[in-house]
């Protein structure tokens, strides 16, 4: 297994382990498994638990992801944040559409449509940020040459 590799799946593995506590706690805990009122609107509780998961998980996702997977970059830290950040928020609508399907459309238990949902969206994830948030210049004809 290539050491990028490992460390992805390590630090995202963390990361996730985080999110994921944070998540059931929230759910289960705070938000009681009832739909959460703000004065913007109701919020289900599933919903809720994300939105505040991910609140904590985004800033440490990204540190460990620059710090230690994607060190080799060329790109500035600001464009690794602004792409970092795109993709999140695709992130986001994927998690808010796959969480929707699974617990309102398939009643799947809300934290196993989690666990489903992170297997979808942290394989997208992986790619995009290997070949566009944390690109390495020449990184496409460094794979050409290695092949050849």
């Amino acid at each position: 297994m290539p050491l990028q590799t490992f460390r992805y799946l390590a630090c995202g593995g963390s990361n996730y382990l985080m999110d994921f506590l944070i998540y059931t706690t929230s759910y289960r805990f705070l938000f009681k498994a009832k739909v959460v009122h703000t004065p913007i609107g109701a919020i289900s509780p599933h919903i809720a638990a994300f939105l505040l998961a991910f609140s904590i998980s985004f800033p440490v996702g990204f540190y460990l992801n620059r710090t230690f997977v994607f060190t080799g970059s060329t790109l500035r830290g600001r464009v690794q944040l602004y792409r970092y950040a795109f993709l999140v928020f695709i992130c986001i609508l994927l998690n808010y559409i796959f969480l929707k399907l699974f617990v309102d459309q398939m009643h799947l238990v809300a934290e196993v449509a989690k666990l489903l949902t992170t297997v979808i969206v942290v394989s997208f994830s992986f790619v995009t940020q290997k070949y566009f948030t944390f690109k390495v210049q020449g990184q496409e004809s460094s794979v050409v040459n290695r092949e050849s």
